[in-house]
């Protein structure tokens, strides 16, 4: 693995305690999966919270699963992180 990616799964780890193994397997097995689908992408935000060891709001799990299956997800990290503070 190439030194920047060592260096944002160290940085990912360190900040969720996520290990590199886990985000790769989560990321594999979405690969073809459909964001359009309320389910799948309810399960995928569940998923990621259980393995951050985060309890999330029934709230903010349906804003997120809204604005991803609406496609309305920002692609800029900072906008991300203020969407997952909401």
């Amino acid at each position: 693995m190439s030194d920047f990616k060592n260096n944002m799964f160290d940085q990912i780890q360190k900040k969720s305690n996520i290990n590199s193994d886990e985000i790769i397997k989560v990321a594999n097995s979405v690969q073809n999966a459909d964001f359009s689908n309320e389910t799948t992408v309810r399960n995928l935000v569940r998923q990621l919270a259980k393995m951050a060891n985060k309890p999330i709001s029934k709230e903010k799990e349906d804003k997120l699963v809204e604005s991803i299956t609406k496609n309305n997800v920002p692609t800029d990290i900072n906008a991300l992180s203020q969407l997952f503070k909401k």
